[in-house]
């Protein structure tokens, strides 16, 4: 941010909260300036990383011959799983079942079971190729629709969440049915791949560069490797180019390799993978394959669900626990169920360990939850937008969650009533009707869909955050919290936040890369929670700093505390203003102490697993979308004629990165519902590894026509930082409203009688084999 002289007459700050700002970076992603880890200057004499991947799925390795790799041009190193000093682990929930290196045994097709440390990428690279390994081949699994999720391996603990007796009402039921959906994986596909740089220090001391959302938990995986304290290891990222949940975790393994080859050779070491490498040995969004019973009554009312949740999680636990936890925990989305038993089944398969992904689990739940309302719409033969009105959470009654938590802020009928009539959605669905009458090959579709999201880590110990803050004799100010930034604005909100609190201009706020020799013992910035956590711990902080120089003043001047008053960029005390970098200098000459460390918890939230009951979230946000889309009957392939969001962030900080969020959000959510296909062959190995073969959404499969509105008139039920609310995750789920619209459109072929259960991803070879399907069923009755 460029800097100037503060406007000492101005009757408002520039670039405070709820005011507009850009990404602080925007200008520098544009130009190409913004600096990411691959765009430091290497010291001399850095050496490169490259990973070496098991070639079989599920086997014990009888030899590993690397001689030729040990000789190749510009090998310095090969680690392997006995080079690791410390701990080889680096499973974030302690588990101790996810090693660094593979030691004699691989679970998965591509686990990395060597390094090459060499003095080129390139020589690494290439070096890797030579390793001779020949394996015992074991049995494998590797797709979950062969598993019985009651009896087969877990990698974690299941979950189950119920409230009344689901059996009886479905039983009881005046009408009943169930099913069985698959919805896909997603691959995060950051722009900036996974990275670190190790720069080893004295003593037992390392720095690390590393692209994570997590700079505590490296940390701690790199000091357990190297069999250091924690403060022996630095770890710094001023930005990653993406991170989506695949750097919560998954960071982890390149940090540590680089970390023990720059202890061994004294020599700075970077570990950079290729995006197929990257693919094939990272963890993805999970697979879930849901089973779904429910009881409802002529009118569409729902009485009773029971759920199965079973999630491919891949051979290690990760983050699966509380993944498919938080699954259970959408599965009812801005729907009350009268009665409900849901499970979760994190189950083993001989594929990379999943992790976090948006989300986290909850949209997978909610893709649940909107295929029993459209069974039900479909079977009482009424639109799904009147079955899921009729099902929504009430306001002082119907409003408890299967996890026990009462809903006291819900706001979903607004929200749908204001976009159903913004949208135009009673008038269009008409116009669709009456044009697939008349149209014999391009089907129309319309759906709206709502979104609930519950807000705060389920873990309730990662709800908390720190934050530092300096304000120098100039009255300049350097921030520094445990939040980090993945493009996702945070930063800029952070330092908003803290310039609304000392009343001075944005620019006078120095935003400053996260790093654990500042702030420690953070959590991740995930869970949508990295404004609220890390915007209340500055906030906190500049409060704590704004007090000793009121006490100051109020001391020097004699007035009493109250005729303090913080003005733009000075300071009212009695009757005179002074500038705020005047009341700052003479606090300093008076040893005042310009400098605080802030800390916020999260309150009010406690959650007991063991019975299933609790207040997991702070808050909820909610949403809703609606898509037009057109199907080519002949092909499957189709468009997104339009889209039009409603979407709610309390009193937005800036709402300018807001629409940003939700913009973005609803086109990775779309694509994950309809492009993104992921697919493992009879060998295990995973096929859709490059961006040849793997389809995220391009700027041209955005909606044609894109209306996106943020609600101006929803508050947060709860304090939170300056009344606003989460916008990381909550925007996700809204891609949702175009699979429901791809569904609409293929149920056309079969005049709206049959559900479609069209699962997704949506790819258009899915729906032209649903359009056949419905064909034939249409032909036949059944």
């Amino acid at each position: 941010m460029t800097k100037h002289a503060p406007n000492l007459k101005a009757q408002k700050i520039a670039g405070g909260v709820a005011t507009d700002q850009r990404h602080d970076s925007a200008h520098k992603h544009v130009r190409g300036t913004a600096v990411y880890i691959d765009d430091m200057p290497e010291s001399s004499g850095t050496l490169h990383g490259c990973l070496g991947l098991s070639t079989a799925t599920h086997a014990t390795i009888t030899s590993m011959d690397l001689s030729a790799v040990r000789a190749a041009p510009g090998v310095v190193d090969v680690l392997t799983a006995k080079d690791v000093p410390g701990e080889n682990d680096i499973s974030p929930t302690g588990r101790h079942d996810e090693p660094v290196l593979a030691d004699g045994k691989v679970q998965f097709f591509g686990q990395p079971i060597f390094c090459v440390i060499a003095e080129t990428r390139e020589q690494a690279r290439r070096a890797t190729r030579l390793a001779k390994v020949e394996y015992k081949e074991l049995p494998f699994v590797t797709d979950i629709g062969v598993l019985d999720p009651r009896k087969d391996k877990l990698v974690t603990p299941p979950l189950t969440l119920k409230r009344g007796d689901a059996s009886a009402a479905i039983k009881q039921a005046p009408r009943r049915l169930k099913g069985k959906m698959r919805i896909g994986g997603q691959d995060h596909f950051y722009l900036e791949g996974q990275i670190a740089m190790a720069i080893p220090g004295e003593d037992q001391d390392v720095t690390i560069y590393s692209s994570t959302q997590h700079p505590s938990e490296v940390q701690h995986m790199v000091s357990h490797a190297l069999g250091v304290p924690s403060h022996a290891v630095t770890v710094e990222i001023r930005r990653m180019g993406g991170g989506f949940g695949g750097k919560e975790t998954q960071g982890n393994q390149f940090a540590v390799l680089a970390a023990i080859a720059a202890k061994k050779h004294h020599r700075a070491v970077k570990i950079r993978p290729d995006r197929d490498d990257d693919m094939i040995a990272t963890g993805k969004r999970h697979d879930f394959l849901v089973d779904y019973e429910v009881g409802f009554d002529d009118d569409g009312n729902i009485l009773g669900v029971d759920f199965m949740f079973a999630a491919r999680c891949g051979f290690s636990a990760d983050l699966s626990g509380p993944v498919t936890d938080r699954a259970l925990f959408h599965c009812d989305n801005t729907y009350f169920w009268p009665a409900v038993h849901a499970q979760s089944a994190p189950l083993y398969t001989n594929t990379v360990s999943n992790t976090a992904f948006r989300g986290f689990g909850g949209p997978q739940g909610m893709v649940g939850a909107e295929r029993v309302i459209d069974e039900v719409a479909f079977a009482v033969g009424k639109d799904p937008l009147e079955i899921r009105k009729k099902n929504f959470y009430g306001t002082s009654d119907r409003n408890v969650t299967p996890y026990h938590q009462t809903v006291e802020d819900n706001i979903i009928h607004r929200i749908v009533a204001e976009l159903e009539a913004s949208s135009d959605y009673a008038r269009r669905r008409r116009t669709i009707e009456a044009f697939n009458a008349n149209s014999r090959f391009i089907k129309r579709g319309l759906a709206l869909t709502p979104v609930k999201f519950g807000i705060s880590f389920t873990a309730t110990h990662y709800n908390q955050a720190g934050a530092l803050v300096h304000v120098y004799t100039d009255g300049s100010v350097h921030l520094n919290h445990g939040g980090t930034e993945m493009g996702q604005g945070l930063y800029v909100k952070v330092a908003q936040v803290v310039a609304e609190e000392f009343q001075i201009d944005l620019d006078q706020v120095k935003i400053t890369a996260t790093t654990t020799g500042k702030v420690p013992n953070t959590s991740a910035t995930a869970a949508s929670s990295g404004s609220d956590l890390n915007g209340m711990a500055a906030q906190n902080a500049a409060r704590q700093i704004k007090e000793r120089l009121t006490n100051f003043a109020a001391e020097k001047y004699q007035v009493p505390r109250d005729q303090m008053l913080f003005l733009p960029n000075r300071v009212r005390i009695g009757n005179q203003e002074i500038a705020f970098a005047d009341l700052v200098r003479q606090a300093y000459m008076d040893r005042i102490q310009l400098s605080a460390a802030g800390f916020y918890k999260t309150p009010k939230i406690h959650w007991d697993r063991d019975k299933g009951e609790g207040r997991p979230f702070y808050y909820f946000a909610y949403g809703a979308s609606c898509s037009e889309v057109s199907v080519d009957t002949l092909t499957g392939e189709y468009m997104v004629e339009r889209t039009d969001i409603l979407h709610e962030t309390g009193r937005s900080l800036n709402r300018a990165i807001d629409l940003g969020q939700v913009e973005g959000g609803f086109i990775q959510g779309m694509g994950w519902l309809t492009t993104e296909e992921l697919w493992w062959d009879d060998k295990g190995r995973l096929r859709t590894h490059a961006p040849s073969t793997y389809k995220i959404p391009l700027a041209s499969d955005r909606p044609k026509i894109f209306n996106v509105t943020l609600a101006d008139w929803p508050e947060v039920s709860e304090p939170t930082v300056h009344r606003s609310k989460a916008v990381g995750e909550p925007p996700f789920p809204l891609g949702m409203s175009v699979l429901h619209a791809l569904s609409d459109a293929v149920a056309s072929v079969a005049g709206h009688r049959i559900c479609p259960r069209l699962d997704p991803p949506a790819t258009p070879e899915r729906v032209l084999m649903a359009i056949e399907r419905l064909k034939g069923e249409a032909k036949t009755g059944t």
